[in-house]
């Protein structure tokens, strides 16, 4: 088991040592026992997450825009979780006690659910089922109920990026094998989510529409304690990467550093200050070379007339690859924001979506089709387009100079092109459905199999976008931080989560003046849906025109790596080598 342990400086920075410990090689066995191990936790996390918003309405009573609002808090909570659990895997705890404490809370959570709904909120049995009304609900059992649906939250958003970066560790930098393994790993990480989620969105989600939510939370329940000893199975035969420290105060250097030398010029990339030798300052993380954008952050690397004379600072002289460190995450964040946007495109598959199908005709020769189950067209979009994308785009790609195909910037902007056909086709079919709207029926003979067109094309999206950020933020991220760079895509998700909650309060407090029922009224059939649909598509069009501005202008992290730290395939490298 290789791992690499760290001890802290006098001065504050970060030292690692490499040491080899144990049999625990990583490679694929490992790395497929963990996409076991995320398709299981994903089955349980959406078992309760996307029928959630006809829960809230079936079940507790509130209303479309409530319920919509506050799935989209949910959401958005577990989402920001994972800067918790990415901040506490790079510094403190590791990615293997971070996925372990966090699935606990996850298992703790769902445990809570069920046993909510079952002894306080499905009363009488089967109510919820969009016929039979519940009894009003007690408040204890509400509060139980929204304690455990954010302790699935908190637990699962901690666990959701540190076990995308620890699959990733399976594999070693320095082989070129492992290392074009490593690139595949995050389609399968994307695969087996959505994988998972299938069997929630389909079978799960039938049950709990006519009424059997307990038995639902349930299933969900077991599957996250399967996934919990599945992980736990494959301890010895992990590779481990023990966190380098907290990487706050090595930021915080190198801007503070920079305000001491406010008036200091700074110098150029060859005379900035580095350590001698082929590691840096942090050990564990490779040398990171000068890059010419935030030059006015080079002062913290200038080297003064007094620094020569004193003992070295950190809070005043910074190598170049901490100043670098900072850099990095200041170059990402005009490309993550770009991105937040078109999560508020995803997480209307979670409500609105869902809103909008429920007064659609959902039945299909006599069968009763959840409108929450249309998300396994999502799903299955995903699973063909992650396919096509490999098999095909890939190769066909690779004609050009990128021996990667498409570059994960080239990815995230078709990504978010297709997210704006998506909502585009959601919008054309609400005009659909609003033509054909039943009187004194409260719902529309338009069949919910017109919602296809923006779930498939949302799945598509979905492969460009969200799998391109993986790759996107995890590569660039330094070796100190890459949880933290997993993090950011689950952090876009959250961001969008809540922008969706403010723009509905917003077009809502605009539209619903007077005796105007506004455009998501209780009633859908009153209302214009489709306007906010085509709001979403307008301003999606306006994130991808700043978002190539800052694609073009982004400059990629340059890791300072010696030929001989890179290793040929040999014998003994064959199980890495699955692409």
């Amino acid at each position: 088991m290789k791992e690499e342990t760290c001890n802290e400086m006098e001065e504050g920075a970060s030292k690692c040592e490499v040491s080899i410990k144990g049999t625990g090689s990583g490679g694929w066995k490992s790395a497929f026992l963990l996409l076991a191990n995320q398709g299981l936790a994903t089955l349980a996390f959406f078992g309760v997450g996307v029928n959630l918003v006809m829960f809230l309405t079936r079940v507790l009573g509130q209303d479309n825009a409530d319920a919509a609002n506050s799935v989209s808090k949910w959401t958005g909570t577990v989402y920001m979780c994972s800067l918790i659990g990415a901040f506490l895997s790079d510094s403190y705890w590791g990615r293997y006690f971070t996925c372990a404490i966090f699935q606990l809370i996850f298992v703790l959570g769902l445990v809570l659910v069920s046993l909510s709904s079952w002894l306080f909120l499905i009363k009488p049995e089967g109510c919820g089922n969009g016929e039979l009304v519940c009894i009003p609900t007690s408040p204890i059992g509400v509060g139980l109920f929204y304690l455990s649906i954010y302790l699935v939250a908190f637990g699962y958003g901690g666990y959701q990026p540190t076990i995308a970066t620890f699959g990733a560790d399976q594999f070693d930098d320095s082989i070129l094998t492992q290392k074009n393994s490593k690139e595949a790993f995050f389609c399968y990480f994307y695969f087996a989510l959505n994988l998972g989620s299938l069997f929630s969105n389909t079978i799960l989600v039938y049950f709990e529409d006519s009424g059997k939510w307990t038995l639902g939370f349930w299933a969900s329940t077991g599957s996250a304690l399967v996934a919990l000893v599945s992980f736990f199975l494959g301890t010895y035969g992990y590779r481990f990467v023990r966190p380098c420290g907290n990487p706050l105060p090595r930021v915080a250097q190198v801007f503070v550093a920079t305000v001491k030398k406010w008036n200091v010029v700074p110098s150029n990339g060859a005379e900035l200050y580095e350590v001698e030798g082929s590691e840096s300052a942090i050990k564990g993380s490779r040398k990171i070379l000068h890059s010419s954008e935030f030059e006015f952050l080079d002062k913290a690397a200038t080297v003064t007339e007094r620094d020569r004379f004193e003992p070295v600072n950190p809070w005043r002289l910074c190598t170049v690859t901490q100043v670098e460190e900072a850099k990095c995450v200041l170059k990402m964040l005009p490309v993550w924001l770009c991105t937040i946007i078109y999560s508020v495109i995803f997480t209307q598959m979670a409500s609105l979506f869902v809103e909008q199908g429920s007064v659609m005709n959902y039945t299909f020769r006599n069968f009763h089709f959840p409108a929450a189950s249309m998300s396994a067209f999502d799903i299955c979009s995903v699973l063909l387009f992650t396919g096509i994308y490999r098999q095909i785009l890939v190769p066909l790609a690779k004609l050009s100079k990128n021996p990667k195909g498409l570059t994960e910037l080239q990815r995230m902007g078709i990504g978010l092109v297709i997210g704006l056909l998506a909502m585009v086709a959601a919008g054309v079919t609400e005009l659909a459905r609003l033509r054909r709207v039943v009187p004194d029926k409260g719902t529309s003979s338009l069949s919910i199999f017109w919602q296809i067109p923006q779930y498939v094309l949302v799945g598509a999206s979905e492969v460009f976008m969200y799998v391109g950020q993986l790759e996107f933020f995890n590569g660039q991220a330094p070796d100190g931080i890459k949880s933290f760079g997993s993090s950011l895509c689950m952090a876009s998700i959250s961001l969008g989560n809540f922008v969706s909650s403010l723009l509905v309060n917003m077009v809502m407090s605009i539209t619903a003046r007077g005796n105007n029922p506004g455009w998501i009224p209780e009633d859908l059939n009153s209302g214009h849906l489709d306007r906010f649909y085509f709001l979403i598509a307008i301003l999606t069009a306006a994130d991808f025109v700043i978002y190539l501005f800052c694609a073009k202008w982004y400059k990629g992290i340059n890791l300072e790596e010696g030929v001989e730290n890179v290793r040929m395939e040999g014998r003994g490298d064959e199980e890495h080598g699955i692409v």
